[in-house]
């Protein structure tokens, strides 16, 4: 049921995967960000926020600069050349900050090359190699782990999850043909992004059909409207109980690794869940 991989890079930060269900901590250098906008796109405010959320018991640091809200009223994505001036001012601080591994969260190969190019070291890609078709050339090209998140442009489904499973099909077979080796493949089931409020509970439902795969598998539900909803529609800052819940969902039905915002609540409730899972 679980996977084991274990990951080092050049600069000797490492990421052990088996012992227990590993925490990802969000980092949003965005203006405009549904959860926390404007609160840590400035270097120090970004800076302290990582060193934090380490203390806190982050095992990486997942740092985007665009906000992937992408179905909210007036969205206009940014281009690549916009999103790397973002990350001029904030990638370099936040590595050096980091004591641990730190994922780029984009969907645009060129963003993707530059960060790799300053250091770091997994790509999160919330279209799965399907947007950018030289992303995956360029994971390949850096030696990178890759999330492969899934994701689309409408909720016209028939089974969701086998819907998924040829989605996910086709990107790792993308991958392996650009030459991204197996063990750096991750697959994400993309909560909250090309699903309905009923489909997003049924995948959370069945994500066990995902997990039986010999990929890893991150969940990130932290905060999403679905959550919101469950609980009479809380604002995205009250969602971190309902998050908590959706994560040990997610643990017993065999992920690898959560996507959250509050990285403390989330290292204390997983030690619980990991401990009755695991026997430890």
């Amino acid at each position: 049921m679980f996977k084991r991989r274990h990951y080092k890079w050049n600069d000797g930060k490492e990421l052990q995967l088996h012992d227990g269900t590993l925490i990802m901590g969000i980092l949003n250098g965005t203006p405009d960000s549904f959860s926390d906008g404007g609160l840590y796109n400035s270097v120090d405010a970004a800076v302290q926020h990582v060193k934090d959320m380490i203390v806190d018991g982050a095992d990486l640091i997942d740092l985007g600069v665009e906000s992937t809200s992408t179905y909210r009223p007036g969205f206009t994505p940014l281009t690549a050349e916009e999103e790397i001036e973002r990350l001029e001012s904030l990638l370099e601080p936040v590595l050096g900050a980091s004591t641990v591994p730190v994922s780029i969260d984009t969907y645009h190969a060129k963003t993707a090359d530059y960060a790799f190019s300053k250091g770091v070291h997994i790509l999160n890609d919330i279209w799965g190699l399907h947007y950018d078709r030289d992303m995956a050339d360029v994971a390949a090209k850096h030696r990178v782990p890759v999330i492969i998140m899934h994701n689309s442009n409408d909720t016209d489904y028939g089974d969701i999850i086998e819907d998924m499973k040829a989605f996910f099909f086709t990107a790792v077979d993308k991958a392996l043909k650009a030459g991204i080796m197996p063990q750096n493949i991750w697959l994400d089931p993309g909560i909250g992004f090309g699903k309905t409020e009923a489909q997003n509970i049924e995948v959370m439902q069945r994500l066990g059909e995902i997990t039986a795969h010999e990929f890893p598998v991150l969940l990130a539900p932290s905060r999403k409207r679905f959550i919101g909803a469950m609980l009479g529609n809380v604002p995205p800052e009250e969602r971190d109980e309902g998050t908590v819940a959706t994560c040990i969902t997610g643990v017993f039905q065999g992920v690898d690794m959560v996507r959250v915002h509050n990285v403390k609540m989330h290292k204390r409730a997983l030690a619980v869940a990991d401990g009755l899972l695991r026997g430890e």
